[in-house]
């Protein structure tokens, strides 16, 4: 059973730091100082917006519009840490 929360507590690491590298590959796109055309950032790109979209979606459609400010991706890692911490500490507290 160990093994089990541990995989789930890395599978949420990877995908706290696979959001973080979405957000700021989003805006060195935006500020032109990486190209899209250039074809392993594009690829990287969109491997990331397939992976972190789903569960991005859900948020934009219930926050409110900010201006062009998304804050989406900070409120998806705090329902992550929660959810990490949840379970380290409250579903298998002698366990780790």
């Amino acid at each position: 059973m160990i093994a089990f929360f541990n995989l789930i507590d890395t599978v949420i690491s990877l995908y706290i730091w696979a959001l973080i590298i979405s957000a700021i590959l989003s805006w060195l796109v935006a500020f032109n100082v990486i190209n899209t055309s250039n074809r392993f950032v594009y690829m990287v790109g969109d491997f990331l917006y397939r992976v972190t979209e789903p569960a991005l979606r859900p948020i934009r459609n219930i926050i409110p519009n900010l201006g062009g400010i998304d804050i989406s991706p900070v409120i998806l890692i705090l329902l992550l840490v929660f959810l990490r911490n949840f379970i380290r500490y409250d579903i298998a507290p002698g366990m780790m």
